[in-house]
């Protein structure tokens, strides 16, 4: 049977863009859909433009600390949100503009419109149907808000970059990246934020000393956080006692605070977007959170049906999605077999202020998987606050194995945690000794040189 495609990819998200680009170069003959933008989550309402509001909110900061080094005309005549929001819109054009140019440029033929599965071989495009060989489901996922009372006045992560203006008191509910993130950057841009998680502790999975640390930085900052707290109700309200009219919300808590605030922002988490795909319906597995189950090499329980990114719910982030779609363009049409990919030692950020970032295995799970190790701890104030003044700590940390001498895990708080365990992400990647890491010479002055210089465990 003849087909229109070789590929046909449902969803232009970063795994979609890169599977479809990638096929089309090998020789396929590809297609793809879009409902939404090109980019997905990251380049829209994710990674991209939160990244452009972290920067964003770091100036005042920054105008604050000019002052120790001598610049005394420094001051922040307030923040246009307006803007920000504008400038942002800009650069998503152009990112979106790229995508476009890097599909189509190798032959990848572009429809926009909703894809839902007919059968194995067959996409409706919002009434248009095509065929192809083999099929990719890269749809991503979806905010994931509550169902309480009011739940309709809260915004999510996709609603927040879209905000007429700065809201000057907000809730923010979750403990995830998304949460803390814009705790940080709300409060940089000088909002009273209140956190709220109901675990004990936010970023779950992440190494108890960093969580712990960037707790104490929030706190000092400035941020309410509270934990063992969850949102029971929000109420829209216009009069602000006096009998003015002032738009704002009430939040009702679990243990019986009511918080008054401009805007509730809910970072609750995000769900596999797979409903009204017609997955089930053709014979796709989905788990209970609504995920599809893979192979090593993404193909679902239907042969020549496959998913990548977040909607197979294995590890939410970008640069694994891009592997991910890099891998089935490999396998189906690329000269050379590709392996599997290895979902060990990712490096992760989180782009708080200050930043956390991590590679390897946590102190904790370390242990639980039988090694014996050896912790070395750095907790230091960074040198330009010895002249600014600000209150602040980086702290580093390394996990070792005591028997075979391998580094399993770095992680840090501080300013360019991001770069700088990106590089060392790539030493744990090629098993890395700590005698290896000892015998590196450090750049001086810098943060990162802790890394390099850290001799006597604590434990």
């Amino acid at each position: 049977m003849g087909y229109d495609y070789d590929l046909f990819v449902i969803g232009a998200g970063s795994g979609g863009v890169r599977a479809s680009r990638m096929a089309a170069a090998f020789g396929a003959r590809v297609g793809i859909c879009e409902e939404r933008y090109l980019g997905g989550t990251c380049v829209n309402v994710g990674c991209v433009p939160k990244k452009l509001f972290v920067f964003a909110s770091r100036y005042a900061a920054e105008f604050q600390d000019a002052a120790g080094f001598g610049w005394r005309d420094v001051t922040s005549a307030g923040h246009d949100w307006k803007t920000l929001v504008a400038n942002k819109d800009r650069e998503i054009a152009r990112l979106n503009d790229i995508y476009r140019g890097i599909m189509e440029r190798p032959g990848v033929e572009i429809l926009e419109g909703r894809g839902r599965l007919v059968d194995a071989h067959t996409v409706d495009v919002s009434g248009q149907t095509v065929t192809a060989e083999n099929i990719l489901v890269c749809t991503g996922g979806w905010p994931f808000v509550p169902d309480i009372p009011g739940a309709e006045l809260a915004i999510s992560s996709n609603d927040v970059f879209y905000l007429e203006e700065c809201p000057k008191r907000i809730v923010i509910v979750g403990g995830g990246y998304i949460g803390v993130e814009f705790a940080t950057i709300f409060a940089g841009l000088g909002a009273e934020v209140c956190l709220i998680y109901r675990g004990d502790l936010f970023l779950r999975g992440f190494d108890w000393e960093v969580r712990n640390h960037l707790r104490d930085e929030m706190v000092r900052r400035g941020i309410d956080v509270r934990f063992r707290t969850d949102i029971r109700w929000i109420q829209k309200e216009e009069d602000d006692g006096t009998g003015a009219h002032r738009e704002h919300l009430l939040v009702g808590l679990d243990d019986g605070d009511v918080l008054d605030v401009d805007q509730v922002l809910m970072a609750t988490g995000r769900v596999p977007q797979t409903e009204g795909l017609g997955l089930e319906e053709v014979g796709v597995t989905l788990n209970h959170k609504g995920a599809i189950p893979v192979d090593d090499f993404y193909r679902t329980s239907v042969p020549h049906i496959f998913a990548v990114g977040d909607v197979i719910d294995r590890v939410q982030l970008t640069p694994v999605a891009l592997a991910e779609g890099m891998i089935v363009a490999k396998h189906l049409f690329g000269p050379d077999k590709p392996e599997p990919l290895d979902y060990t030692n990712i490096p992760t950020a989180v782009f708080t202020t200050p930043e956390l970032g991590t590679v390897g295995l946590t102190e904790q799970d370390a242990k639980d998987a039988g090694h014996n190790v050896a912790i070395y701890r750095s907790h230091f104030r960074p040198m330009r606050h010895t002249l600014s003044g600000r209150r602040t700590h980086t702290l580093m940390k390394l996990v070792v194995c005591k028997e075979t001498d391998k580094v399993l895990g770095c992680h840090m708080v501080g300013p360019s945690a991001g770069e700088i365990i990106q590089g060392l992400g790539v030493a744990l990647k090629c098993g890395a000794t700590k005698a290896q890491f000892d015998a590196t010479i450090g750049i001086h002055p810098t943060a990162a040189e802790e890394f390099v210089t850290m001799r006597t465990p604590i434990s």
